[in-house]
């Protein structure tokens, strides 16, 4: 896909805040620290678009973000570890589940993984969840260049196992490695 615009709209922390307009929606899940703001910057072609942090939990809102005026890429606050108190934490949680559950603009929901670890116990109850909802989604696993190929292929291999998924992406936000696969995914699910 051709990118000619991409803009941040804006960080919404309630359910009234989102866009109220029927344009589709590519939300970006996964645990904090698993390189959802660099998946997002890499597959736009845009350095610090969504921001990028080393220090886990930084994200605490949904970020919409405008891509070519026809849809939407919305990035979810990353789940697991972060120095946040735990009432901000639930709150996440919470927030991510409204959103997955009543946004009918959501055409797919892209679930990332870190491929240099095991999926957490997190991950695989976020993927059940989006199962037992019927929610379309696509598995990524990102950080691959940090990894040899016989590493990544048994990587690969648990991913699979652990998220009961068929196919996952290989990704490396470094390389572009695995970038025309997430998009052909997402044109898909928008077609």
């Amino acid at each position: 896909m051709k990118i000619v615009s991409a803009e941040f709209v804006k960080s919404a922390f309630e359910e009234e805040h989102w866009p109220r307009d029927a344009m589709p929606e590519v939300a970006f899940l996964g645990r904090s620290n698993v390189g959802k703001s660099s998946l997002i910057n890499s597959l736009l072609g845009v350095r610090g678009l969504a921001r990028t942090s080393s220090t886990p939990g930084r994200t605490q809102s949904l970020n919409f973000f405008l891509i070519n005026n026809r849809f939407r890429f919305v990035d979810l606050p990353g789940y697991g570890y972060a120095r946040v108190p735990r009432i901000i934490k639930d709150s996440w949680g919470e927030m991510a589940t409204n959103y997955l559950a009543k946004r009918p603009q959501l055409v797919l929901s892209i679930q990332i993984v870190d491929s240099r670890h095991e999926p957490t116990t997190l991950d695989v109850q976020l993927n059940e969840w989006l199962a037992a909802h019927a929610k379309p989604r696509v598995v990524v696993a990102t950080k691959s260049d940090k990894l040899s190929n016989n590493e990544l292929r048994k990587s690969l291999e648990r991913v699979k196992r652990a998220l009961a998924a068929e196919r996952v992406i290989v990704y490396s936000a470094t390389t572009g490695k695995g970038r025309e696969q997430v998009w052909r995914a997402i044109e898909e699910a928008m077609a």
